[in-house]
């Protein structure tokens, strides 16, 4: 049986990167760069490459991969949910807001 394995690159992320095709209610390995494991349940099926909540995300609250923003949740996410278009609203890109200076800008 092969593992489902996911990689948490920053401290800051609150998913994962998904390398396997994850189906619902199986159990999913997430390792970090220190070498940390963590077993985690899926709730949803989850396609290669895609994000798997490591936390639960509030409404509008900061979604992180790999140490960057990447978005703002627009439903309640809870550790184990399928993060993608259907509860993340992207942030990148976006002409309608205003642009967030960064720490040191």
């Amino acid at each position: 049986m092969e593992k489902n394995l996911a990689l948490k690159v920053s401290d800051k992320d609150n998913v994962a990167t998904i390398f396997s095709v994850v189906t619902a209610n199986s159990e999913v390995e997430v390792r970090d760069k220190k070498g940390h494991k963590e077993i985690i349940t899926a709730f949803d099926a989850i396609p290669y490459g895609h994000k798997i909540a490591v936390a639960d995300i509030a409404v509008g609250e900061e979604i992180f991969k790999y140490g960057e923003e990447i978005g703002a949740a627009t439903k309640p996410i809870k550790k184990g949910d399928y993060v993608h278009v259907h509860n993340l609203d992207s942030m990148r890109g976006r002409g309608d807001l205003p642009i967030k200076k960064r720490a040191g800008e």
